[in-house]
């Protein structure tokens, strides 16, 4: 969990991210889905970021995976290398802005491979 003090219209305000590493697998994602909700409302989180690279039996993800995760209170997953391993999830993270591209993905890469996506977001959280 990382707490971010930030000036918010002229006072000081904190907001607890909780950051997940790579969930591997479905141990991983049982695991993840056990506690989630208990850890967002023990420690009030107000935006959540995972790791799903290898979320899918080890590699990538599928959008069934993904929308699970979504639903169950992840605000943003972010990925790397192993993405792209299954093929599905391109169109899927074409449509999918809470699903991130690695960040440092060449942009010529990308278009040449057609997977597109996004590399980063901006989102908003709390009251």
């Amino acid at each position: 969990m990382l707490t971010v003090r930030y000036r918010s219209y002229g006072s000081d305000t904190l907001m607890k991210l909780l950051l997940i590493g790579d969930v591997v697998g479905k141990p991983g994602r049982s695991a993840l889905l056990d506690r989630l909700q208990d850890l967002k409302e023990q420690h009030a989180i107000d935006f959540t970021v995972m790791n799903a690279e290898n979320v899918a039996g080890g590699f990538s993800i599928t959008a069934a995976i993904a929308e699970l995760l979504f639903s169950s209170g992840i605000d943003v997953m972010t990925s790397g290398n192993h993405i792209f391993d299954k093929h599905e999830v391109i169109e899927y993270i074409q449509k999918q802005p809470r699903l991130l591209r690695p960040a440092n993905y060449p942009p010529a890469h990308a278009r040449k491979r057609n997977v597109g996506g996004r590399g980063q977001r901006r989102s908003h959280c709390g009251d």
